[in-house]
């Protein structure tokens, strides 16, 4: 079930999920910047600056979530223990479905990443060689076309 949930008792939760996806998915980040990162997101309180939709299952619990602006996907993470279980599809497909929104960055080193939004329909239109911090992480700029 995907609700909107953008109460601020639920980003602890969240953090947790995001810093166990980012573990699983992300073996380009060494630990110190995984901790600098997982900071940033306490400081500025960057959940709050997305509206937030959380995949739960029966029991209410949160598996995985997805965090939008009015142009684009700027997280979308699953716990890695229910990954493959179609969460982030349906996540993504109610991004675009009902939210109309079509466009996500993605790390190009997070190649897990690419290829699911590859295989959902997005296409890379651009290549910025570093990451918002200044990172010499390169970002891709994709977008949805078509199936």
């Amino acid at each position: 079930m995907i609700i909107q949930n953008n109460d601020p008792s639920c980003f602890p939760e969240l953090l947790e999920i995001w810093e166990a996806s980012v573990r699983a998915t992300h073996d380009f980040l060494n630990e110190d910047k995984i901790q600098e990162i997982r900071q940033i997101i306490i400081d500025g309180n960057v959940f709050a600056h997305a509206d937030i939709y959380t995949f739960q299952n029966a029991e209410k619990k949160i598996l995985g979530f997805l965090g939008l602006s009015k142009e684009k996907i700027e997280m979308l993470f699953i716990h890695p223990d229910f990954r493959g279980q179609g969460i982030g599809k349906n996540l993504t497909n109610f991004a675009v479905n009902e939210r109309k929104i079509l466009k996500v960055e993605v790390n190009e080193q997070n190649i897990q990443a690419v290829n699911f939004y590859k295989k959902l329909g997005f296409h890379v239109t651009n290549r910025k060689p570093l990451d918002d911090l200044g990172n010499p992480f390169p970002i891709l700029q994709m977008k949805f076309t078509s199936l």
